[in-house]
């Protein structure tokens, strides 16, 4: 979220104080992240130590805490455990928002500091952690499942049918409508090539672990001292693993590598696997169209959001380019998946 909440800092600094028992001297917000639901600060104390508050509202998952407690607990490094409150708990209610805080870390995420040949190994080590390693079903309580469901698709294929009647004032709303109206041939072939894809993989067994199922490059942070984080686990899911390694050399970033070393080092750390390439072709257009679908009810929808509404458009138009995500997906419909 780009834009800082309606929350005065006087009601977080009581709320820090009294749920985790911190005298606050300074809360800045810090205009990060591409999720609508989610503000972040920076909180310094009057002792000077910094803490993240990530501020989360809309639907909460209880797992998205105590999972990564759960194996920071374990000893993955990569995995930052949020702290508890006074009465244990990992998270408080801050107005209409449920308020996390972490440990502050320094440093700048994926796509700024460009991973290094062994933080992709490290990488590939921790996902397989998280897919291998038994978690107690109290912890997970509540996490869904993939049932492939059609909504995303379903959602953008009615706003490309409302764009070409409606008239927009709002100035990303144009540019948005125009944009999409150019590629409207191209974005229904995707949504006809998922919905293939996911009548033919629900035919099939599929094993299911619990997956991230947000593993790009603004999902890592690389610090100060060149440690590496996963962060964000709000959409924990119980998936096929090709849920989450389908971000691996999908170009949903720009890493400066290639897919093909993407996957390369990713795969020493996580180690040798088939792929299921029906499940990870579907998985590459499924998350382009959740995209898709997602900005458009931001951007068509309302007026608000400033320039979380720009962002999204931006986001959105490097899928297209030569060598971009949607070209990535086709390519892994064609190429062999045992990694």
């Amino acid at each position: 979220m780009l834009i800082k909440p309606d929350l005065k800092d006087e009601k977080i600094i009581t709320c820090l104080q009294d749920a985790y028992g911190l005298t606050i001297e300074k809360v800045v917000f810090l205009p990060l992240g591409a999720d609508f639901n989610t503000a972040v600060y920076r909180i310094t104390t009057n002792n000077g130590s910094d803490y993240f508050l990530k501020l989360r509202s809309g639907e909460f998952l209880e797992a998205s805490v105590s999972v990564p407690k759960y194996l920071a607990d374990l000893g993955i490094k990569q995995v930052i455990s949020p702290l508890a409150t006074k009465t244990g708990q990992l998270w408080t209610s801050l107005a209409s928002f449920k308020a996390i805080l972490y440990p502050y870390v320094e440093g700048c995420n994926g796509v700024e500091a460009k991973p290094s040949d062994d933080h992709w190994v490290q990488f590939g080590a921790a996902i397989k952690k998280l897919h291998s390693v038994d978690i107690p079903n109290a912890l997970t309580s509540g996490t869904p499942r993939e049932t492939f469901s059609s909504k995303w698709r379903e959602t953008v294929k009615a706003f490309l049918m409302r764009i070409e009647n409606e008239v927009f004032e709002e100035p990303v709303a144009v540019e948005m409508a125009l944009f999409l109206k150019s590629k409207s041939s191209e974005i229904l072939k995707l949504v006809e090539r998922a919905e293939e894809l996911a009548i033919t993989i629900q035919k099939q067994p599929l094993d299911y672990v619990l997956c991230h199922a947000d593993m790009h490059g603004w999902n890592l942070i690389v610090d100060k001292e060149a440690a590496l984080y996963i962060v964000d686990w709000d959409t924990l899911i119980f998936a096929p693993k090709e849920r989450d390694l389908m971000f691996v050399g999908a170009g949903i970033w720009v890493s400066s590598l290639t897919a093909a070393e993407e996957e390369s080092l990713f795969y020493q750390g996580y180690g040798q696997i088939t792929i299921n390439k029906d499940v990870l072709c579907y998985y590459r257009f499924e998350r382009i169209i959740q995209d898709i679908g997602d900005y458009c009810e931001y951007i068509f929808l309302s007026d608000e959001g400033g320039d979380d509404r720009m962002q999204c458009f931006e986001h959105l138009q490097p899928v297209f380019l030569p060598d971009g995500a949607i070209e990535r997906a086709y390519d892994s419909c064609n190429t062999r998946k045992i990694l």
